[in-house]
């Protein structure tokens, strides 16, 4: 039976490889709102229409760690399924986000190499850049992850699904 798709080892990474994320997300007016309460971020751009509505933005902005931590999470399936973060980067928020925009993403992978400390696993570096409905980049930075090799990739629980009793 196959077992699906799994993500990347470290032995399926090039240098130069980009990969354009299939999934897109929209964001809402709670993503928004939660996450901003979620962070106790108290700045006031990020949840008070009549506040932003004085500002040169004219609405609300999407709370810029929201966009980070979703771009990041667009990338997952083909980026860091079998990784743990070890950092982000240059993170540059070049055009604002609005809650009704909807988030793309794409990344190329930079370098990589063999952990020193982790025989089992090797080191990625990756750019990711999120652009918006239009084509607008909003948010590009640089992630480095830690990747296990094939031969070390930790087995998924694999339940078996059991028939339904038939005594009633």
């Amino acid at each position: 039976m196959n077992s699906g798709w799994r993500g990347r080892c470290y032995e399926d990474f090039t240098v130069g490889d980009v990969y354009q994320h299939a999934l897109g997300r929209t964001i809402n007016s709670t993503d928004n709102t939660w996450f901003t309460l979620l962070t106790m971020n108290s700045n006031s751009l990020h949840f008070d229409r009549h506040y932003a509505a004085q500002t040169e933005f004219k609405r609300p902005l999407v709370d810029s760690t929201f966009t980070l931590a979703l771009v990041t999470g667009l990338s997952v399936a083909d980026i860091s399924q079998n990784a743990i973060n070890l950092g982000w980067d240059a993170v540059r928020l070049p055009a604002p986000v609005y809650e009704g925009d909807t988030l793309y993403a794409r990344s190329e992978i930079l370098s990589k190499r063999e952990s020193r400390s982790y025989p089992e696993r090797g080191i990625v570096q990756v750019k990711t850049v999120g652009f918006n409905q239009n084509g607008v980049v909003v948010i590009e930075f640089q992630r480095t992850i830690m990747v296990y090799k094939r031969a070390y990739l930790p087995e998924l629980p694999t339940p078996k699904p059991r028939e339904p009793r038939q005594d009633g």
